[in-house]
C-alpha cells in the first residue's frame, strides 16, 4: 500500500487522518440516511476530518453537501469531490478554453462547467468541441441523441473528445437499484461505436484530488462497490473499506478479483469503531476470522466452524478463495457463504 499498512487488531480507523467516503449505498440510498451512517461518520469524524467522494454528476457539491447536513452531518461544499469536477478539469487538458460543450447530464455538470469558463449546450448543431455526459434523472433520449450526433465521427477521423464523469451501471435508490450513467453511456456507444474517457471512480483523478484537497497522508476511503470504489482506492493506493449497505453482496465479494479487494470488510458503519479481526491461516490452509473457519478440499469451500457472526464468516471465505488463486467459478462454494442478511436498498 502507498499509506502503509496497519495492525489488523485495530480499528480500521487507527492511524488513519482522513476518511474519504463514497456516498450512494454509503451514507444514504435516495434522500433517507442508511442505518447506522450518520453516527459512525460523526464519530469518525470528531478526531480526524471526513471527505466525501462521489460518481453521481446530478447535483453540485453545495446541494450534495445541504442534503448531509439535513441528515445530520456537518459538511461544507468544499469537502465533497465530485464527478463532474474531475471532468472538467480532464476537459480542460483536451479542448482550448471557453470552449462549447454538449452537455449530458444535470444542474451538477452545468455548474462545473460554467465556473471552469466553459459554454454549455444541448444542442450537437452548435457546433461543440467535446460531449461530457453524466447522471441525472432527468436525461431522456433527446440528450442521448444529441451526444450521439456530435460524436459521429470517430477521434481518427476528426471527431470530438468524449468525457463520461462515471461508468457506473447501477445506482442505490430508496426503492431498490436502478440504472446508473453506465447504462447511459453504452445507450450512446452502441449508437456510435466510441468508448468514452471515464473521469470518475475507479480512475484516479477523483482520488487524487481528495487526497489534494484534505492533505491526507493516511486516508481511509469507504465504499459499497468493488468495481469502482475498491478498484479506483487500489489504484490509487489508499486502503479501503467495503460496506454491505449498497450494491455489492457477499457473493461478489468472495467472486473479487485480486485488483478490486478491500482491506477491510464491513457489515455496516459502526464497525469502523470495533477492532478488525485478524484472519488467521493454518498449516492446513483453513482460515479462521474469530470463531469462524473456512477451508478448501479439492475443488470445495469447506465450512469447518460457521462461527456466530456472518460477517466473521464471510472475511474467511473471502480471504481463503483470495490466498488460493483460483478463480470462483472453480470452485464449489457452499452456499451458507454467500448468506446476506446486511442491510440493502
Amino acid at each position: 500500500m502507498l499509506f502503509g499498512s496497519r495492525s489488523r487488531e485495530s480499528t480500521p480507523l487507527e492511524g488513519v487522518d482522513v476518511v474519504l467516503a463514497d456516498l450512494d449505498g454509503v451514507v444514504y440510498a435516495g434522500a433517507g440516511a442508511l442505518p447506522h451512517a450518520i453516527e459512525s461518520l460523526l464519530a469518525a469524524g470528531a478526531s480526524r476530518a471526513l471527505g466525501y467522494i462521489t460518481n453521481n454528476a446530478a447535483r453540485t457539491d453545495a446541494s450534495v453537501a445541504a442534503h448531509l447536513n439535513e441528515l445530520g452531518l456537518s459538511v461544507a461544499p468544499d469537502e465533497v469531490v465530485t464527478s463532474p469536477q474531475a471532468g472538467v478539469r480532464l476537459l480542460a487538458s483536451l479542448v482550448e478554453p471557453g470552449s462549447t460543450i454538449l452537455v449530458v447530464g444535470g444542474e451538477g455538470l452545468v455548474v462545473e462547467l460554467e465556473k471552469a469558463g466553459f459554454v454549455v449546450t444541448r444542442s450537437a448543431d452548435d457546433a461543440p468541441a467535446a460531449v461530457i455526459q453524466g447522471f441525472a434523472p432527468e436525461v431522456n433520449w433527446k440528450q442521448l441523441a444529441e451526444a450521439a450526433f456530435a460524436l459521429k465521427l470517430p477521434i481518427e477521423e476528426g471527431g470530438i473528445p468524449w468525457i463520461a464523469t462515471n461508468n457506473d451501471w447501477t445506482i442505490p435508490q430508496s426503492r431498490g437499484i436502478a440504472p446508473g450513467n453506465g447504462t447511459l453511456v453504452s445507450a450512446v456507444h452502441t449508437a456510435v461505436g466510441r468508448l468514452a474517457t471515464v473521469a470518475g471512480k475507479p480512475e484516479t483523478p477523483i482520488f487524487e484530488e481528495a487526497i489534494a484537497r484534505f492533505g491526507a497522508a493516511s486516508p481511509l476511503f469507504i465504499g459499497d462497490r468493488l468495481d469502482t470504489d475498491i478498484l479506483g482506492a487500489n489504484r490509487a493506493g489508499i486502503p479501503s473499506a467495503l460496506v454491505l449497505t449498497g450494491i455489492d453482496r457477499p457473493k461478489h465479494v468472495l467472486a473479487a478479483d485480486p485488483f478490486s479487494r478491500p482491506d477491510f470488510i464491513l457489515s455496516d458503519l459502526r464497525e469502523l469503531h470495533e477492532p478488525y479481526p485478524q484472519a488467521r491461516t493454518r498449516r492446513d490452509g483453513s482460515v479462521t476470522v474469530r470463531d469462524a473457519t473456512v477451508r478448501i478440499d479439492g475443488n470445495d469451500v469447506v465450512i469447518v466452524s460457521s462461527g456466530e457472526s456472518q460477517i466473521d464468516l464471510l472475511r474467511a471465505g473471502a480471504r481463503v478463495i483470495w490466498d488460493s488463486g483460483r478463480a470462483i467459478y472453480g470452485l464449489n462454494v457452499d452456499e451458507r457463504l454467500y448468506a446476506d442478511p446486511f442491510h440493502r436498498p
